[in-house]
C-alpha cells in the first residue's frame, strides 16, 4: 500500500487545496513516560466544495484530526496550512480568529440553549460573525423557516440538530466540520440531516468533512479517507454521490 495513499488520490486534482497536511503527529501523554499516538504522519489536502467522510472505528484519530483541521486542538508535529496559512503554529488569538471567521462545528450533541428560540439560538453566532445571513435565511436552508419560534424542547431530535447545523452555516463557514452528526437519530431523521449538510455543501460551496463509523453514509461523499490507528490506511474517491434518501443502515 502506498506509504501516503490520500497524496496518490488526490494528485490528479490541480486546485490549490484549502487545506494541506503534512506528516501531521498528535502524541498524549497518558503518565508514567507512556504516550498515545493519536495520528501518525498523516497527509491529506482537502479542496473547496468537497464533500469528505473520515471513516474509522473509534480511537483511530478522526476526532482528533477532526479537532486540529478546526482549530480547537494543536498538533504535536508536522504542519498544516490553511489557504497557505499557518495552522499547526499559530497562537490562540489566531487560532480564535481562524474558528470564528472560517469553521463552522457540528457535533452529535446539539448544544442548543434550552431557553431560546430556534432563531435566537442562530442568532448567537450571527450577532459575532463578519458577514452572517440573517437567522431566519440559515433556518430557510435547512428547511425550518416554519419554525423559528419554537424552543429545543418544542423540537424533534432531527429539528434540533438542524438548527445546530444552521447555526453553524449562519456566518458563512468556508469548512464545515461534522463529528458523528447522525450518531444520535434514528435512520429517517439521520437522513433528513444529511441531507440538509449535503444541501449546505452544494449551495455554498463548503467544504464539508463528516466524521462517521457508518460505513452506508461514506457513500454520500466525494471522496471517503479511512483511519486506523492515526494512520490513513486508505483513500477511495467515489464515481458518483448516492442520493442521501437511498441511504439504508
Amino acid at each position: 500500500m502506498n506509504e501516503h495513499p490520500d497524496i496518490a488520490q488526490t494528485a490528479r486534482d490541480d486546485r490549490e487545496p484549502l487545506f494541506r497536511a503534512r506528516r501531521l503527529e498528535k502524541i498524549y501523554p497518558t503518565g508514567g513516560g507512556l504516550e498515545v499516538r493519536a495520528l501518525n504522519d498523516v497527509d491529506l489536502d482537502l479542496y473547496e466544495g468537497e464533500l469528505v467522510v473520515l471513516l474509522g472505528a473509534s480511537g483511530s484519530g478522526k476526532s482528533t484530526l477532526l479537532n486540529i483541521l478546526g482549530g480547537l486542538d494543536v498538533p504535536t508535529g508536522g504542519t498544516l496550512s490553511y489557504r497557505g496559512q499557518d495552522i499547526a503554529g499559530a497562537d490562540e488569538k489566531e487560532l480564535t480568529l481562524y474558528r470564528r471567521d472560517t469553521v463552522g462545528f457540528i457535533f452529535q450533541f446539539y448544544n442548543l440553549i434550552p431557553s431560546l428560540t430556534a432563531r435566537e439560538n442562530v442568532a448567537l453566532i450571527t450577532d459575532i460573525a463578519l458577514d452572517p445571513m440573517s437567522p431566519e435565511a440559515a433556518l430557510e436552508l435547512v428547511d425550518l423557516g416554519h419554525r423559528l419560534n419554537h424552543f429545543p424542547s418544542q423540537l424533534s431530535g432531527g429539528e434540533q440538530q438542524r438548527v445546530a447545523i444552521a447555526r453553524a452555516i449562519a456566518k458563512r463557514p468556508e469548512v464545515l466540520l461534522c463529528d458523528e452528526p447522525t450518531g444520535a437519530l434514528d435512520l429517517k431523521t439521520g437522513r433528513t440531516v444529511l441531507d440538509a449538510i449535503e444541501h449546505v455543501n452544494r449551495e455554498m460551496g463548503t467544504l464539508a468533512v463528516i466524521i462517521t463509523h457508518n460505513v452506508v453514509i461514506a457513500e454520500m461523499a466525494d471522496r471517503v479517507i479511512q483511519l486506523s490507528s492515526g494512520r490513513i490506511t486508505q483513500v477511495h474517491r467515489n464515481r458518483e454521490r448516492r442520493p442521501v434518501n437511498t441511504l439504508e443502515w
